[in-house]
């Protein structure tokens, strides 16, 4: 199979984004010669996945540290834009951590002596609405912090972040927490979020970024101490680039020294994808990020790894693949996915079976078998969505747009037997969906389909089947890096 995006050029050097898919708010930490990456999961199940890397430019999923959100009876529906939020990965003391946030109830750790898990229960830092984007830092004289966001939505405020003390174990924070940053006292500063805490040279450092996700900066700011006060500057800008925002990210230092930032960057209904930008300490104290504090296409590899792994996509079952809400069990035996009672609007389904949309220009197809009089299909699911497949003995495309019902894009048409099922995507979200009868080439079904976003993430390429008996059985998605091929 040929990946439909490969950052690694195979000559010493990498294009940008290194990660072409929805990474949100990735943080990276290195252990040895080993890179490992978390991001932001919000509704899908499993959540909080962690990637490995040797280079930083080629990735692959190890796993997940939640396998399933909890409390469990609140995600037995999909959930969008709540869940698992910003969350921050560090090793310490022989263990991984990770800390991550629910919006609606707070901030919670999870650990584990092996990345590939087990990972611990979630266990509760502090509870409250609005708590966002907590990182932790432990400090050289043994004492430990914790800084974290606010969300606006569940806040009432935002652009203002806060530092406690903390346990060294991280099971509890020992003080009511400081502003440390407030962005309202800062010119042209909003929506101040995603920080990350280091300690260099005698001095803390948060990054954090400003400005909203697809609008905004990168900055950084210094201070002799950790409850500040703290000095600020913008070190990554979109400048005379195509790369809008940039936003939130992890500093990171490859085993030759080299420092290395990696951030997203929001592509709309492509999601927010990674890339992975130089950073060099200048004789001032400060870092400058990419070529002079502007986003850089490409650059030579941090590490010239020997081998390259294989990222994504993969042949079920494949760690890639995610439920929009906890599973039941029986849902899915490989790619054979039971017909579960439903309604109608496949946003409101728990049982969509999902992968990040894999680059912004590929095709996507799948043969599907139908027992049983429900309904089975390939769909591309954001705020709206479209959706092929088989409808009892019928092949069916149908529409949906924001917050609207169903609706039929091409006609009905009777069929027999399994049939082939696809779609083609191009850079401006531009999704062709195609069809036949199996074993014959599929054509083009319907008009195009603009994808759009979901809440806070970008559209699924998706998997269903609903109704009261029967199965639907897909072959493993076959992707290809143009679409129409």
């Amino acid at each position: 199979m040929t990946e439909p995006w490969i950052a690694d050029n195979g000559d010493g050097t990498y294009r940008n984004p290194v990660l072409h898919a929805d990474w949100s708010d990735p943080d990276v930490i290195r252990v040895g010669d080993d890179f490992y990456l978390v991001a932001s999961s919000f509704h899908r199940v499993p959540g909080l996945p962690i990637l490995h890397s040797r280079d930083l430019v080629n990735w692959a999923i190890l796993g997940h540290a939640l396998p399933r959100l909890e409390p469990a009876e609140a995600f037995r529906t999909p959930q969008h834009g709540c869940g698992v939020w910003a969350p921050a990965i560090r090793h310490h003391d022989g263990r991984f951590w990770i800390f991550y946030p629910d919006p609606d109830r707070g901030i919670f750790v999870v650990t584990a002596a092996d990345p590939a898990g087990p990972w611990s229960r979630p266990h509760p830092l502090k509870t409250g609405r609005g708590l966002i984007d907590p990182c932790p830092l432990w400090d050289e004289d043994g004492s430990a912090y914790l800084v974290h966001a606010w969300a606006k939505s569940r806040a009432g405020f935002n652009n203002k972040l806060t530092c406690h003390r903390m346990r060294p174990d991280g099971t509890a924070l020992l003080d009511e927490g400081t502003h440390v940053i407030d962005g309202d006292a800062l010119p042209g500063y909003r929506t101040l979020e995603g920080p990350k805490f280091y300690r260099r040279d005698g001095w803390y450092w948060i990054f954090a970024p400003a400005g909203g996700v697809a609008t905004g900066w990168q900055s950084v700011f210094r201070s002799r101490h950790a409850f500040g006060p703290y000095e600020d500057r913008v070190v990554l800008a979109q400048g005379d680039t195509a790369v809008n925002g940039p936003h939130q990210g992890a500093w990171v230092t490859a085993p030759d020294g080299r420092d290395w930032f990696l951030h997203f960057q929001d592509k709309g209904a492509f999601g927010r994808v990674v890339h992975l930008q130089p950073m060099r300490w200048e004789a001032d104290g400060w870092p400058t990020i990419g070529a002079n504090g502007t986003p850089v296409p490409g650059h030579a590899k941090p590490v010239l790894a020997a081998t390259r792994p294989r990222t994504a996509p993969a042949p079920e079952p494949g760690p890639q693949w995610t439920w929009a809400a906890n599973p039941a069990a029986g849902w899915r035996s490989g790619l054979r996915l039971a017909c579960v009672p439903g309604g109608g609007d496949l946003r409101q389904l728990p049982n969509v079976l999902g992968q990040r949309l894999p680059a912004d220009r590929f095709r996507a197809t799948t043969t599907l078998r139908l027992t049983g009089a429900g309904r089975a299909g390939l769909t591309i699911l954001g705020d709206s969505y479209a959706w092929v497949g088989l409808e009892g003995a019928f092949l069916v495309h149908r529409v949906a747009a924001p917050g609207a019902s169903e609706q039929d894009a091409a006609p009905p048409t009777p069929v027999r037997g399994p049939v082939t099922i696809g779609v083609d995507v191009t850079p401006d979200g531009r999704c062709q969906f195609l069809a036949a009868v199996h074993p014959e080439p599929v054509r083009p079904i319907g008009p195009p389909f603009a994808a759009t976003a979901g809440r806070w993430v970008g559209a699924t390429l998706g998997l269903f089947a609903t109704g009261t008996a029967g199965a639907a059985d897909f072959t493993a998605p076959h992707l290809t890096p143009e679409a129409g091929t």
